[in-house]
């Protein structure tokens, strides 16, 4: 008897470990419909798009796919937690080619006298709690042609909303680019194009409640409110045949990627 009870208490300790393991590493998310989505831990999830080029490039805190036809990256992909948000001032460097791509970025004098500026898809402003980090935003990968008066309006006030969005929300996921097809007008001579439009990407993972939201922006002077460019991911992805989040749950992914919710983010 006391042998078989020293059993049934191994037992029941086994099944109390495998419960806990269980629930630590499976959880139940939700949409920002309220769906309920059973699937492993999100932060376990690789979060990258397909390249329709593929040329996918790593650096140490982002990542692209670089599209050599139009001599920058097609998307440019990044998280962002609270804490790596910082005021802190560095020194900009000169913009530098990336080595990592292997059909060579294009030339930062490809912008001199263009009348456009070098606009980072992941912002300098997102990489400023380390000067590594911070440098390696200077890459010329990580630019398109953006007009001053864009650059600094409302893709300046979409930026900031991101990194407001981080502050609240703990840790995001960014994807970032410009639409890229046919007949765009080009810059220098190695032809760099200039977007019509610029879209961004914003994944909270973290929480139960799991959401996105995508901006598509016209290449233009803006004073509208942000909510007026929200779109679906499925919108941006029938326009740039890239897939978002393909190894996400497919009806995770198919529910984030059809919603076009601001009230979701504004009002939280």
């Amino acid at each position: 008897m006391k042998n078989r009870k020293i059993i049934y208490t191994i037992i029941t300790l086994v099944f109390a470990v495998g419960f806990y393991i269980y629930d630590n590493y499976t959880t139940k998310l939700k949409t920002s419909d309220n769906i309920p989505v059973s699937v492993e831990k999100a932060t376990d999830f690789d979060f990258l798009p397909t390249s329709t080029t593929n040329q996918i490039v790593h650096h140490n805190y982002y990542s692209l796919s670089y599209n050599e036809t139009y001599e920058q990256a097609e998307w440019v992909a990044y998280a962002l937690s609270k804490n790596q948000i910082s005021n802190k001032n560095f020194k900009r460097p000169y913009f530098e080619l990336d080595p990592k791509v292997a059909t060579k970025s294009a030339h930062y004098n490809n912008f001199k006298n263009s009348g456009y500026n070098k606009g980072h898809l992941c912002p300098a402003g997102d990489r400023k709690f380390s000067e590594e980090a911070f440098n390696e935003t200077f890459l010329t990968s990580n630019i398109s042609p953006q007009l001053y008066e864009f650059n600094s309006g409302i893709w300046n006030r979409l930026e900031q909303k991101v990194r407001y969005w981080a502050q609240k929300h703990n840790q995001l996921y960014i994807i970032t680019g410009g639409i890229l097809s046919k007949d765009l007008k080009t810059i220098g001579n190695e032809k760099v194009a200039v977007p019509n439009y610029f879209y961004k990407i914003i994944l909270d993972y973290e929480n139960h409640e799991i959401k996105a939201i995508a901006f598509l922006i016209p290449h233009q002077v803006s004073e509208k409110g942000l909510y007026q460019f929200v779109t679906s991911i499925d919108t941006i992805e029938e326009i740039t045949g890239i897939d978002f989040f393909p190894k996400l749950p497919d009806t995770l992914e198919n529910e984030l990627e059809r919603s076009s919710n601001y009230l979701n983010w504004s009002l939280k």
